[in-house]
């Protein structure tokens, strides 16, 4: 897995790390404590949670949401009400297969080739009824919608700690599907809104719009990563990411 950070030195990273753990930790003892987090819990994972279809709608009040024609969304959960309203609006999504394992490694949901859309937003069903497509032929994003463990008074956003999702918006940037300006949305509970400030790294990107169940809110945009920064690579996450290797990225660019 990856282990990156903003700071050169592994100890200051590792310092890093271990503070975003305990954010999560602290998150996810919050939802669970209030019985707010549902099967199969919320440690270790963008955890799903009560109101997650209300925090959906009211998401789906944005400008930025009814602008958008084509999403890149998570797999995960809590965002599976989003994926449905989606489709149901005729808009496409683009699903990432899991760890970038395939070099066609996004599934388009196209909500006119979908036969059944309450199992297409499923992870499985994404597999099912998606076209795998490759990132170089995917078409521009309006709106990337990601899951978190929280977000920040800010925006600065906290993910389950895999790297995934900031890899798949550094493939975007790099290649030109996802814009210096393209919003990033997320659905949240209001204990995932944490007063912070959240750690962030380089390659971590912030937040502009939160639908919780209560409410709308939109942060102030912040400049975001523009590309893959070679010193988060390592060589088994080169080896086991086909477009990595494509793009040119071998054991001699990590560092």
């Amino acid at each position: 897995m990856m282990k990156r950070g903003e700071a050169p030195g592994g100890s200051d990273k590792a310092v890093l790390e271990a503070s975003k753990q305990r954010w999560r930790e602290k998150v996810w003892r919050a939802l669970e404590d209030s019985k707010a987090a549902l099967f199969p819990g919320a440690r270790g994972r963008i955890p799903n949670f009560r109101g997650a279809a209300g925090a959906a709608a009211k998401l789906a009040t944005s400008l930025e949401w009814q602008r958008a024609r084509t999403l890149k969304c998570n797999p995960d959960s809590p965002q599976k009400p989003l994926r449905a309203l989606a489709l149901r609006e005729g808009k496409t999504i683009y699903v990432a297969v899991p760890r970038l394992r395939e070099t066609r490694c996004f599934l388009e949901l196209d909500p006119r080739r979908v036969p059944q859309i309450a199992a297409a937003v499923t992870i499985e069903g994404a597999a099912r009824f998606g076209r795998p497509v490759h990132p170089r032929d995917k078409p521009r994003i309006d709106l990337v919608i990601c899951g978190s463990v929280a977000v920040d008074k800010d925006g600065r956003r906290l993910g389950k700690g895999g790297g995934y999702s900031d890899l798949e918006f550094a493939l975007g940037r790099e290649l030109g599907f996802i814009g210096a300006g393209t919003p990033i949305a997320t659905t949240l509970h209001p204990l995932q809104l944490v007063t912070g400030p959240l750690p962030v790294t380089k390659h971590d990107f912030w937040i502009d719009l939160v639908g919780t169940p209560d409410e709308l809110l939109q942060f102030k945009p912040v400049a975001r990563p523009s590309g893959i920064l070679r010193s988060d690579l390592t060589v088994d996450l080169i080896e086991s990411i086909p477009i990595l290797r494509e793009l040119g990225y071998s054991a001699a660019t990590t560092g």
